[in-house]
């Protein structure tokens, strides 16, 4: 894990208008995030994980304040620019599996690829990874025949297809049993140590929060 944060957050602010009402999300968030670090967010629902998630992963803007990702200033960049940032530096993962039901999980790997722009094959260490992740055998399978766990596993094979530096989860085991929880916290960690990814994971599950290297609190959308 080398030293130089590769997610840099200050002053982070953001408010929602409901109506004629402001709703504070963040109240001033700051935080650094090494590279190749496992860092989990923990909080009960409403105290502004997912508003930090979504702001880090360029997907909507902060009210006030700044925040970098790979170096790179997110208010000064384009909506071309946050999304090319999203399909090759930043991968998600999300509690819905969100695969396509028509395609196979092949396919649904394969798409990934093609948002973003890349032609042919992955290289031959995500073959590795597809065993790693067990599901090298359930690739021609369309997500209506694979298990939730399964289905979970084919996600994230797509959010690291294209090898981003970056993981963002958003409460991965949300949708799972125990067993399937153990077993996607244990692939996170394994792709952590092995491709050096960095991880932001969030959940309010204390036991899961504890695969990370750190853990940050939230709490009424300040870090405690």
């Amino acid at each position: 894990m080398s030293s130089g944060p590769i997610i840099q957050a200050q002053d982070l602010r953001k408010t929602y208008i409901v109506g004629k009402v402001e709703v504070p999300a963040l109240r001033g968030v700051d935080l650094d995030v090494p590279s190749g670090e496992f860092l989990s967010i923990i909080g009960p629902s409403g105290s502004g994980k997912s508003t930090l998630f979504h702001i880090i992963g360029g997907l909507t803007p902060p009210t006030g304040g700044q925040v970098r990702v790979a170096g790179q200033d997110l208010a000064k960049m384009s909506d071309g620019d946050r999304t090319r940032l999203r399909k090759r530096t930043v991968g998600f993962v999300f509690q819905k599996f969100n695969l396509l039901p028509n395609l196979t999980a092949r396919d649904n790997i394969a798409a990934a690829r093609y948002i973003a722009g890349y032609d042919g094959a992955p290289d031959p260490q995500f073959e590795e990874l597809l065993r790693l992740l067990g599901i090298a055998q359930r690739l021609d399978h369309k997500p209506s025949a694979l298990s939730g766990g399964e289905q979970q596993r084919v996600a994230i094979a797509r959010a690291v297809v294209n090898k981003p530096a970056i993981l963002l989860a958003d409460e991965p085991t949300g949708n799972l049993d125990t067993e399937n929880s153990h077993a996607v916290l244990e692939i996170l960690r394994d792709l952590n140590r092995k491709l050096g990814q960095t991880i932001l994971m969030i959940t309010h599950n204390p036991e899961a929060a504890a695969y990370g290297h750190r853990t940050v609190q939230m709490r009424d959308g300040k870090i405690v």
